[in-house]
């Protein structure tokens, strides 16, 4: 019996789908749960997946990875802002791995057909792999809502009372889709305090960067995990980090943080005109990232080109966090004076 890699999350639709591919496509379904930093528990969306028929449920533990592999180069490579779609390479990479370790002939998923993540997540499987099929069941089935909440609760499929928003989180951060037009209520958001009930003193951050890696915090030594967690608790206490972008809000204070600070600090060590290059390679970065061309040779070229910058992209910056503003106050480096910069202490809005 052939096998598909289905990319289970444990909601409605990625639980339904396992009994609709295993009914409509007469397959053995493994289900494969990443975490790359969400809010929930793990190993229980495991026993799910398991008691709705799934013969094998993988659940890896993707933290490291993600910050090391996805964050980092994205953080170097000026597009740390716009990472809300670097866990799809992620999940793209994983599915072809499990796929090809279980000797599947197809991959699935439970993202909402139309959208942009569907689109890059199936733009970067086949970068990958292209000889692998990749199943969109909520595409593929057709069924409206009511018809779905029938199957699945056919299915044994624990149905939850509908919910105003979509959260989508990794340690970058979250993604807050309302499903009308009202105004979200406060309570929706967990990393990012509302400006007006943030604290009238400022907070101040110094972020040591060693060959653009952030390595300290306020003189504390920690891993990326540990600083990101860190940069969360302090900057989103302070507003900073909460942006709406079309119909959603985005919380991502670490991100916001880290990518204001690096991006300072290497553009007053590199000289004016590779500051330049690399500020216009950044969007085309970005577009790479939002389009699913993570394993793309445009993406991979500008990773090659932001390592030669990085050995000098050394010492502190310091930033102030106040009522939702991040900004850069002073930045050292034993690197300024060569780019033709001396240390500096104006203030400069990040």
């Amino acid at each position: 019996m052939q096998r598909v890699v289905l990319a289970y999350s444990g909601g409605l639709v990625s639980s339904a789908a396992i009994g609709w591919l295993a009914q409509q496509r007469g397959v053995e379904v493994v289900t494969v749960t990443i975490d790359f930093g969400q809010e929930r528990e793990l190993a229980a969306v495991r026993e799910r997946a398991l008691a709705l028929g799934a013969v094998r449920a993988h659940v890896v533990d993707a933290r490291e990875e993600f910050v090391q592999d996805y964050m980092l180069p994205a953080l170097q490579a000026g597009a740390l802002k716009d990472g809300y779609a670097l866990s799809s390479p992620l999940v793209a990479r994983r599915l072809v791995d499990i796929a090809r370790m279980e000797a599947a002939t197809a991959v699935a998923h439970g993202g909402e057909p139309g959208t942009d993540v569907e689109a890059a997540l199936h733009t970067a499987i086949r970068s990958l792999d292209p000889a692998l099929e990749v199943i969109a069941p909520a595409r593929a089935w057709g069924m409206t809502e009511v018809e779905l909440v029938t199957f699945a609760r056919k299915q044994g499929v624990h149905v939850p009372p509908p919910s105003r928003y979509r959260i989508d989180a990794s340690l970058w951060g979250r993604v807050v889709t309302a499903s009308s037009e009202a105004p979200m209520n406060e309570d929706v958001f967990t990393l990012t305090r509302e400006v007006a009930e943030c604290p009238d003193e400022p907070a101040f951050l110094e972020i040591h960067f060693a060959a653009g890696v952030p390595v300290r915090a306020n003189g504390v030594e920690m891993s990326m995990i540990e600083l990101i967690e860190s940069l969360e608790t302090i900057a989103g206490a302070h507003g900073v980090g909460r942006t709406r972008s079309g119909s959603a809000v985005i919380e991502a204070p670490a991100a916001t943080v880290l990518a204001a600070a690096h991006h300072d600090l290497e553009t007053h060590v590199v000289g004016a005109d590779l500051a330049r290059l690399k500020e216009q390679l950044s969007h085309i970065y970005s577009d790479a990232m939002a389009g699913g061309r993570w394993f793309s040779d445009i993406r991979i070229a500008i990773d090659a080109f932001t390592d030669v910058l990085q050995p000098r992209v050394e010492g502190a910056v310091t930033l102030e966090l106040l009522k939702g503003k991040c900004t850069v106050m002073r930045r050292v480096s034993p690197h300024a004076a060569a780019a033709g910069h001396e240390s500096c202490t104006s203030k400069e809005v990040a």
